[in-house]
Order: structure tokens, then sequence, then C-alpha cells
């Protein structure tokens, strides 16, 4: 006598879910390096959302000049002090957030957008179209990144948006190399071949099967990489390659601020310390997420 299986409910299916829900939220709680992470993450868009409706001197972003207040030291009417040409450094720093989220956010889209696809289509089908991408992204990575990126930007000319095409150009490998070797596990496991038995298409198994697979390391690559994104565009800022003035940026800032050092502390202190802060937040944020979506650390 055969004996049907029953289909969860969709009640039984959201019960499931967030006991999931609970599980992660657990495992993300037990670490609190994870929890600072996040809260510095979630410091970093909430500046990056309303930087410009708390900021006291919001036209020191757009070039204003006001020489009287040149190159002050932090106090109560600037916090932050006064860059060279007198503009508040707390709202250039503030305001400068939306920039590095927007070049962070930009990098890792389109390089997870370039590399997922080709990652998964050399996993999955291997033979010739494995050889030709593998063979294409090694040499992207047989250079250094940010050796590459210098000679693109140097070619397209400087700018915030060359510099995140150039960034974005040697970003993608990492993803291939990442998804190609999970595809290439999963393409031989039973549920695979099981879908290929009943006749499915080969867009429905990748669609269906193998990409969503593939999405825990993904997420926790790109979250970590959102840091490294952001330090490499202030990389290029800091060498004149980024954003231009008067537009803020934390790179382009510090470059300038080198030339009034130590005297006028300040100036480059603050915009580094955003940096470093934003780079730490988002590489803990990146561990705890790598903790809980870790397929080793579910325990049911």
């Amino acid at each position: 006598m055969s004996v049907a299986l029953r289909r969860p409910s969709f009640a039984e299916r959201h019960a499931a879910t967030l006991r999931q829900l609970r599980f992660y939220a657990w495992s993300f709680g037990r670490s609190p390096s994870s929890l600072l992470g996040l809260a510095i993450v979630l410091a970093f868009f909430a500046l990056a959302a309303f930087g410009p409706l708390i900021v006291p001197y919001p036209q020191d972003a757009t070039g204003a000049m006001n020489l009287g207040n040149r190159l002050k030291p932090p106090s109560a009417a600037h916090w932050f002090g006064t860059d060279e040409m007198g503009n508040d450094l707390y709202s250039r720093v503030v305001l400068a957030t939306r920039t590095s989220l927007w070049v962070g956010l930009t990098i890792v889209g389109i390089a997870t957008a370039v590399g997922v696809p080709l990652g998964i289509a050399a996993g999955y089908f291997g033979g010739t179209i494995r050889s030709v991408i593998m063979r294409v992204t090694d040499v992207f990575l047989s250079v250094p990144g940010i050796v590459l990126a210098l000679a693109i930007v140097a070619a397209l000319g400087p700018g915030i948006l060359n510099g995140i095409v150039a960034l974005s150009i040697v970003w993608w490998p990492g993803y291939v190399r990442l998804v190609e070797a999970k595809a290439l596990a999963l393409r031989n496991e039973p549920f695979v071949e099981a879908a290929r038995a009943v006749g499915a298409s080969h867009a429905r198994i990748l669609a269906v099967h193998i990409l969503p697979n593939c999405t825990s390391p993904i997420i926790v690559k790109a979250s970590m990489d959102m840091g490294l994104a952001i330090l490499a565009a202030a990389s290029l800022g800091f060498i004149g390659l980024g954003a231009k003035p008067p537009a803020p940026e934390w790179g382009a800032m510090i470059s300038v601020a080198r030339t009034y050092m130590p005297n006028w502390w300040w100036y480059a202190v603050f915009p580094g310390c955003a940096i470093y802060l934003t780079v730490l937040g988002f590489n803990l944020f990146g561990d705890g997420l790598r903790d809980i979506l870790d397929p080793k650390s579910s325990r049911g």
C-alpha cells in the first residue's frame, strides 16, 4: 500500500520560517562583536539616509567658503573643526557617508550581478564553458586588484564614476570563484539529479535548486566586501583619482589634510575614523552573518 506524502501547509511553513529566524537571531545575539558590527552598519545607513537633515552646515558640502573660520579646532560650533576653506568638517564627514554608501553598494552590486551568473554557469555546465570563464577570471586575478583599478582609472580619467567602473571591473572575479566552487559541488547532488530525471530544464534547475543554495556565501561575501569597496574607493580618492572637490569624500579629504599635519590634526583624524569605523562595522557584521548562515552551524 502506497502512502502519499502530505505537503506542509502554509501555517506549518510559516512556523518553520519563524523558528529559523529566531535561531538566526539567537545565534547572532550570542556574539557581542557581531552586534557591535550591526550597530555600526545601522548607524552608517542612518547617517546616509538622514545626514542632510542633521548636519548644521549642509551648504559646506557644495563649495561654500568661509575663510574667517579657516582651520579652526573642534569646538561647540564646529564639533570636528573646520578645513582650509572654513567648511565645517562634521557636516562634510557626515554627508560623505551617502557617497561612500552609494559607492560601496554600486561596486558590490555590479560585481555580484556579473560574477554570480558566470560562476553558476561555470560550475553547473563545466566543460568548455567552465574553461573559458575560469581562464578569463584567472587573467583578472593574476593582477593585484588595486593596481588594475589604478590603470583603468588612469585610462578613463579621474572621477568617482570612473573609480566605480574600475573597481567593479576588478571585483567580480572573486564572486566567480566563490560561486563556481559551490555550484560545482551542487550539480551532482541527489536533488539536482532528481530534477534532471523528471525533465526539468537547465534554467529551472539553476533558478530553483542551484542559486538558492549559493545565496548564503554570496550574502556573507557581499556584506564583507562593502567595507573593502568603501576603503578601495577612499584609496582612489586619496591619490586624486576618485571624487573631486567640493564633493565630500573621506579619501579626498584625507589627501588634502595630509599637508596640514600634525598642527591641524583634526582635519585628517575624523575622516580617517569614519573610514575605520565603517570598514570595521561591515567586517564584524559579515563575520556574524557567516556564523549564522554556515550550514554546519545549523542544528535543526
